[in-house]
């Protein structure tokens, strides 16, 4: 699997090279196929990137760099925000769908 695009960001925002965060990367991605089993699923991939950047959070914790931004609450809001609009989604569906069977259930009862 190649890298993500979004790899030398965290990097920085670590404050860890890139060759170090290529690394962890290949680390986390095989981590999350003896986790998940495949390399196909999206939960994969969430796996990869979260694993990845607990990997890149620790190797700060071992380097005397002071300032290094903790990357996690980000990744963590992103995903969030990205399951909000699922989330309405399904709500909206299942509020159409069981207003949907009252209406059928009433059109039964009327005839």
């Amino acid at each position: 699997m190649r890298a993500p695009k979004i790899l030398p960001w965290i990097a920085k925002r670590a404050g860890i090279g890139e060759a170090l965060a290529l690394k962890l990367w290949r680390r986390a991605v095989g981590e999350a196929e003896l986790i998940v089993g495949n390399r196909d699923s999206s939960d994969f991939y969430r796996l990869s990137v979260e694993r990845f950047i607990n990997l890149a959070e620790e190797e700060v914790g071992r380097c005397p760099i002071t300032g290094a931004a903790n990357v996690t609450w980000l990744w963590r809001h992103q995903a969030r925000m990205a399951t909000l609009g699922l989330i309405a989604a399904e709500s909206t569906y299942r509020l159409w769908n069981n207003n949907w069977n009252d209406f059928c259930a009433k059109q039964k009862i009327a005839a």
